[in-house]
């Protein structure tokens, strides 16, 4: 078995961080700052999808790409300040201790998570990290595709562990299970009502998936 790990609301504990980023962008665009359950009631990808639901129109692409650039900076700035979710090494480790394989798959930029992910010594447990590489804000499906493909793995020897929606959407449209972290970006009732196995915390998500 091979697990998918997501980044950013999974193994990643940076939902504070990513707010203060969104309520920074917000402030220079002349916005209100918003909550985290704002934030996950509007959240959704692509992310200038976000945006547009939070300010009730269009975004234009002149503003999209401000958005984009004072996003990441201000997300950059938080870092000093994130930590990686409260079982993550023991989840990373579990995996490794059961015999199965584990890889990494984010849609944060793929610069940006290698440099995370060796900071915090995930690269460690890692087959292959990947990174968005392309347009920022895309769905999900694609990169994963992309993923498994590069990993050279069948689509039933394979689990997502993400905690968006997103990655529900991703793993039905390339065929594979998926397991959801209720601790993350959205809502615990919304994941609840998903359709997929849940758990609240990274160990019991691999017990959920049946990886250990």
């Amino acid at each position: 078995m091979h697990v998918v790990w997501d980044w950013n609301g999974t193994l990643l504990d940076d939902l504070d961080q990513v707010i203060a980023a969104v309520n920074a962008t917000l402030r220079e665009l002349g916005e209100s700052p918003i909550s985290v359950a704002t934030y996950g009631a509007h959240y959704q990808r692509p992310v200038r999808r976000f945006y547009e639901s939070l300010f009730g129109r269009a975004v234009h692409d002149d503003e999209w790409r401000l958005i984009d650039e004072l996003f990441h900076d201000a997300y950059r700035s938080q870092l000093p300040n994130v930590a990686l979710a409260p079982d993550a090494t023991e989840a990373l480790e579990a995996v490794d201790a059961a015999g199965h394989t584990q890889s990494l798959l984010s849609m944060l930029s793929h610069d940006d998570l290698v440099n995370m992910t060796s900071m915090f010594g995930v690269d460690r447990f890692m087959r292959r990290v990947d990174g968005l590489r392309g347009v920022r804000g895309v769905p999900k499906q694609a990169s994963l595709e992309s993923h498994i493909e590069a990993l050279g793995l069948s689509k039933l020897e394979v689990v997502i562990i993400g905690d968006a929606l997103d990655d529900i959407a991703a793993a039905r449209a390339a065929g594979t299970r998926c397991v959801m972290y209720d601790r993350g970006t959205f809502p615990r009732d919304q994941i609840r009502q998903a359709g997929v196995p849940t758990a609240s915390s990274l160990l019991g998500a691999l017990r959920a998936g049946g990886v250990i």
